[in-house]
């Protein structure tokens, strides 16, 4: 389940790409348009801006504008930054791997192989979706 934090941000981002994405958009509009709390809309539009995906202009006519084309970011890429790693056990994390405490043997558990095959399926829908298909859809 995606978390409000990760919720909000893909609504914001795809707010600010209908808003025509270079243009800035104030925190206050967001926030009253998609109905987000505005302290934790900031700190999610910030954590945004300092991974590279937004940026910010201060003043009258300031707020916050995409930096990078809307087709060019994938779901996949906003989620990991969001959310953390997409994959629903660390064991198959592609970027984020741990080995699980209570596990024996990675090759034999079930568990693993299933959850190999879901991080993969939903990869493949992830990153093939962009920011500019949940804006345009």
């Amino acid at each position: 389940m995606l978390s409000k934090k990760t919720k909000y941000g893909l609504k914001a981002l795809t707010y600010i790409a209908k808003k025509g994405g270079n243009s800035p958009v104030l925190i206050s509009e967001i926030a009253e348009k998609e109905n987000i709390s505005r302290k934790f809309l900031e700190t999610i539009l910030l954590l945004l801006k300092n991974t590279g995906f937004l940026a910010s202009k201060m003043g009258k006519g300031g707020g916050y504008y995409l930096i990078k084309d809307p087709k060019e970011v994938t779901l996949a890429s906003l989620i990991r930054i969001l959310e953390g790693p997409i994959a629903m056990l660390p064991c198959v994390s592609l970027n984020f791997y741990e080995k699980c405490a209570d596990c024996l043997d990675e090759e034999s558990c079930s568990l693993h192989k299933l959850m190999i095959e879901v991080r993969d399926n939903t990869l493949k829908v992830l990153e093939n979706k962009s920011l500019h298909d949940l804006t345009f859809e």
